[in-house]
């Protein structure tokens, strides 16, 4: 059984800066759904993303932009943790499904200067904290919860050198590539991100990163919140539809891992694509695996207020989830009017922010392929 205390956190999405502002921004009900900025939005049916307004100039895009995002998550993460801008010899695992792909087609297409080496988030890492031992995992859309895992089983291993702190992060940004495949696999162009409602018409994406430093042991220093489990497969079903099965298997194995009933479980930070199939399916999921407790937990999907971070989104639903049980609110998931049959029993938090008191929370995130991951988080002592 897991205990690893969180004891830093950093997050940045085009709602805000820094875990304290995004949380209470999200708490307001703050989205950043707006029109594209960063290319031609003739080029698409869709018309709208969730993304950091970070460009100098509106309308022109920028390369390295995922690696500014994650410098920033990261450097946040590190001096709440009291770290210092010194990294060398703290592994930092890094989960992303793009990397620095945008940097690749503004190279293609615009002819931008590009250098291969920037491609590689270590590079930049390492001139930044003088990180040493950096890892990247792609692993679509659960990336981020997949670097989570293993950071963990780092923090397991023994002797003279294995670490005592690991820093996880994730990343990603709005490519074009991207955006256009995932609003053409929809009948309608998606307008907004609705999940778990009957109208949705599907997934927009949206720049983020997030980071979290997570100790071997508790004491000694301030904790965030303890991780409990972190619980991962690979169903491999279907390219693109997800399998409740497969789902519902990796949140009974996080429970089992943690040590928690699914009646212990307080607060559920979804995946909520708001995708034609992905809903029903993490519902149906949820409903399988909490059985009669399913109508217990608050829930939320903050992609609502975000949109889709791709490979950033399972740990900012962690850190979320986090600052959720530390301060006793809950964020709601906007837009959501009318949910699906499959979710009907569930405690949806709507309208305005929940109060309540809360321990234990589950972070879900489903990538492509059925590569699915499930986190437990319990309250700082």
């Amino acid at each position: 059984m897991l205990s690893r205390p969180i004891i830093g956190m950093g997050a940045v999405a085009s709602t805000g800066r820094g875990v304290g502002t995004l949380f209470e921004n999200l708490c307001r009900g703050v989205t950043g759904h707006a029109e594209l900025r960063g290319f031609d939005r003739t080029r698409f049916r869709a018309q709208h993303a969730y993304e950091v307004d970070d460009r100098p100039v509106a309308g022109e895009d920028v390369p390295a932009r995922a690696t500014a995002l994650l410098v920033d998550a990261i450097a946040q993460a590190a001096a709440d943790a009291g770290l210092g801008e010194d990294l060398s010899g703290i592994p930092v695992l890094i989960g992303t499904g793009l990397r620095e792909l945008r940097s690749l087609e503004l190279w293609w297409r615009e002819g931008t200067d590009l250098d291969d080496t920037g491609l590689h988030f270590g590079t930049a890492l390492r001139e930044r904290f003088n990180a040493d031992v950096t890892h990247t995992f792609s692993n679509a859309c659960s990336a981020s919860l997949y670097a989570l895992a293993l950071g963990s089983d780092l923090l397991a291993e023994e002797g003279d050198h294995a670490p005592d702190t690991v820093i996880v992060a994730g990343v990603d940004v709005l490519t074009e590539s991207m955006y256009g495949l995932l609003e053409r696999v929809h009948p309608t162009p998606p307008d907004r991100v609705r999940p778990f409602d009957r109208d949705r018409t599907g997934v927009l994406m949206g720049d983020g990163a997030a980071a979290v430093v997570l100790g071997r042991e508790t004491g000694g220093g301030r904790t965030h919140a303890l991780l409990r489990s972190v619980a991962v497969n690979c169903d491999a079903f279907h390219v693109t539809a997800p399998s409740p099965e497969g789902i519902a298997k990796a949140m009974r194995t996080a429970y089992d891992m943690a040590g928690v009933k699914p009646k212990d479980i307080d607060l559920v930070m979804l995946h909520g694509t708001g995708t034609l199939l992905n809903d029903e399916a993490e519902a149906t999921a949820m409903a399988d695996a909490l059985g009669d407790a399913a109508s217990g937990p608050l829930m939320t999907a903050i992609k609502s207020m975000t949109g889709h971070t791709s490979g950033a989104s399972g740990l900012m639903g962690l850190v979320m989830g986090v600052t959720a049980l530390a301060e006793g609110r809950v964020p709601p998931t906007v837009g959501l009017e009318r949910p699906v049959e499959e979710a009907a029993e569930f405690r949806f938090v709507t309208g305005d922010a929940a109060s309540a008191s809360m321990n234990v929370a589950q972070l879900n995130a489903f990538g492509f392929g059925g590569i699915n991951a499930v986190a437990i988080v319990e309250a700082a002592p």
